[in-house]
């Protein structure tokens, strides 16, 4: 991606001082780099474009852009911390150590690119003792837990690894077949639910999407091939239920805007798991999504459809009086449409929009004229430090466990050892 793009995506309310030190982290990654290729023999600045730019899609702070530039710098170059500090200063030092500190693991899988470079998190793994050796994806796991509970109170280190793994899962065909199973189902199994808990629902569904893409491919491509195939008269079918949506709820004075909301291929295998079905009947591959200016009109929205079309039994949330762990709100429910089939409908306010789609990031976010407040921050924040129970995201034998445990490992300490143990 050329650094012109990046710029472009820069939020509006950044000031010239701003821009001038994404610029600046851009020409020190620039150089640091150099000659530095990635295994599909690109240059390696383009990964830290790529990182930076997808920080810049969440409307993140210029500090956040500038660290997730230098990432690598550190792990990979001559650039000390120091050199980071003297040049950007402390929030951009801070950031980018967090970041480092993941890839001095031993037995964390980087997912980085590096042409030439050995895959760090397999090999040491393989030293382990033969007694541990078939618990591979638990240490794994264990590790990368431990690890982001260590970084729990810094989220802004947590968004730059969630924007490095969401790139390098993007260019992932490059690497090894063996390599690509094991990174996407690190993916699938610690960082997408990150993603997941932070709220972060943009990030979550790509990194689901690309981690079920190299672990199942047959299936993931059976599913996105009927996709593709009725997509057509699917776009057809949600023009007009939008259209009909926007005159009915108009005759009750209730303002709306609708989108069709897309469904994504993991999330489809996932329904047609849990509910023992085949694509046909997955219910909510048609699905509208309904902004309405405030929590009143959500309800009012919710009775003009139930009385409208008949609601499915079972398929109704609300997810606005008891919202889920990571503060999603939002109105769900399934009716049978004038056609005898299903759509699935969510409504919610513009702030629980964002607040979907954006999650931790909100708190952070820029638009024109200045910065949002996100309330929840707090509450976010002491959320995350529970990130290690996980209960309905992280599937695995030790999840009972863990659970078990999670009151006690916010009592712990986490420290790095000189073999990068923690």
């Amino acid at each position: 991606m050329p650094l012109e793009q990046l710029l472009e995506k820069l939020p509006d309310a950044y000031t010239g001082a701003d821009r001038e030190l994404v610029m600046r982290a851009f020409h020190t990654a620039h150089e640091a780099h150099e000659g530095q290729k990635r295994q599909s023999g690109e240059p390696y600045i383009n990964h830290c474009i790529a990182v930076a730019s997808i920080l810049a899609d969440l409307k993140v702070p210029p500090e956040v852009v500038a660290a997730g530039l230098l990432h690598d710098t550190v792990e990979d170059t001559p650039v000390t911390l120091a050199d980071i500090r003297r040049e950007f200063g402390d929030t951009v030092k801070i950031l980018v150590d967090g970041v480092t500190k993941l890839s001095h693991l031993p037995r964390v899988s980087r997912g980085d690119q590096h042409a030439g470079k050995g895959d760090n998190g397999h090999d040491a793994i393989d030293t382990v003792t033969p007694s541990l050796l078939g618990r591979r994806d638990d240490i794994v796991s264990e590790t990368l837990r431990k690890t982001f509970l260590a970084m729990g109170d810094d989220v802004r280190v947590v968004l730059i690894k969630l924007a490095d793994r969401l790139h390098n899962m993007r260019t992932l065909g490059y690497m090894s077949e063996v390599k690509r199973r094991r990174i996407a189902q690190e993916t699938l199994d610690i960082f997408a639910p990150l993603a997941n808990r932070l709220g972060i629902w943009q990030l979550k569904w790509e990194l689901e999407d690309l981690g079920f893409r190299h672990v199942n491919p047959e299936k993931y491509r059976e599913i996105a091939e009927q996709l593709s195939e009725r997509r057509p008269d699917r776009e057809g079918q949600l023009e007009a239920i939008k259209q009909n949506l926007v005159a009915l709820l108009a005759k009750h004075n209730i303002k709306v805007e609708i989108s069709g909301r897309p469904k994504h291929i993991y999330s489809i295998y996932k329904k047609m798991q849990n509910k023992g079905k085949p694509f046909d009947l997955v219910r909510d591959v048609r699905a509208v999504r309904i902004i309405v200016p405030d929590v009143p009109a959500c309800y009012a929205a919710l009775g003009v459809i139930h009385t409208t079309w008949r609601p499915i039994p079972g398929e109704f949330d609300d997810y606005i009086a008891a919202p889920k762990d990571n503060f999603y709100q939002s109105l769900h429910t399934a009716v049978i449409y004038d056609d005898k089939r299903p759509v699935e409908v969510q409504i919610r306010t513009q702030e629980m929009h964002l607040n979907a789609e954006y999650g931790i990031a909100a708190h952070w976010r820029y638009k024109e004229g200045g910065r949002i407040t996100d309330k929840n921050y707090e509450q976010r924040i002491n959320s995350l430090r529970s990130m290690m129970e996980w209960r309905s995201d992280v599937k695995d034998a030790t999840e009972f466990v863990e659970s078990m445990q999670s009151d006690v490992f916010q009592d712990r300490v986490y420290v790095f050892t000189p073999r990068g143990d923690i």
